[in-house]
Formats: C-alpha cells, structure tokens, sequence
C-alpha cells in the first residue's frame, strides 16, 4: 500500500509539473496552451481522487489501520 500512495503522489507532482511546463513553454498559442494546461491539471484531480478512494477503501477492507493518538480525557 505504501508504494502505491509514493506512486500515485510521485504522478500528481509529475502532473502538476507538466502543466507547469505547459503554462511557460513559448512558441504556442494561448488556446493549445491553455488546453493541454487543463487536460495535465484534470489528470491531477483524477489521480488525487483516485487515491483518496484507494486510501478509503483500503482502511474498510482492513489493509491500512490508523494509528493517531489515543482519544482520552
């Protein structure tokens, strides 16, 4: 399970680095820009709310336990 959060995080910075690219790179026209802009940062949010439900389903199924502080008074 850890390698597939260092995974999917490695990919959602690799996303936001291309659409970083894309932003800056000269030579295209603000449209062509600005779409394959978009399509990296939609990548993004797919790949972030692909882990969030990995990561939800994983603690249901019992293959993640958390391991915060105990709730006491």
């Amino acid at each position: 399970m850890k390698y597939l959060v260092v995974l999917a995080f490695i990919g959602i910075v690799a996303s936001l680095g291309s659409a970083l690219f894309f932003m800056m790179r000269n030579g295209q026209s603000d449209a062509a820009k600005g779409k394959r802009m978009a399509h990296a940062l939609a990548v993004r949010v797919g790949l972030s709310i692909v882990l969030f439900v990995c990561i939800l389903v994983a603690w249901q199924l019992g293959y993640i336990q958390p391991t915060g502080l105990p709730a006491t008074r």
